[in-house]
């Protein structure tokens, strides 16, 4: 088992032990989801098509976001 692994099993008993009966993770507080949008979505998609190697850290420079919005569009945002 993995080291990451072994410390989520202490991290679950912990919880089961202090009467918390969900592993799911609670909301945080933060900024909603404000660059992905339909916009961003589709020139994230124009970048890509006229260059093929744009990296993310391009693009999120390019649009104005962070490099987590940029993979978050690139990744799991496809039309």
């Amino acid at each position: 088992m993995a080291m990451q692994s072994l410390q989520q099993v202490y991290e679950w008993t912990r919880k089961f032990m202090n009467s918390i009966s969900s592993i799911t993770d609670s909301t945080r507080p933060g900024q909603a989801h404000r660059v992905v949008t339909p916009e961003n979505i589709s020139a994230v998609e124009v970048d890509v098509k006229e260059n093929r190697r744009i990296t993310m850290n391009e693009i999120a420079a390019h649009l104005d976001m962070s490099h987590g919005s940029a993979h978050h569009i690139v990744h799991d945002k496809k039309k």
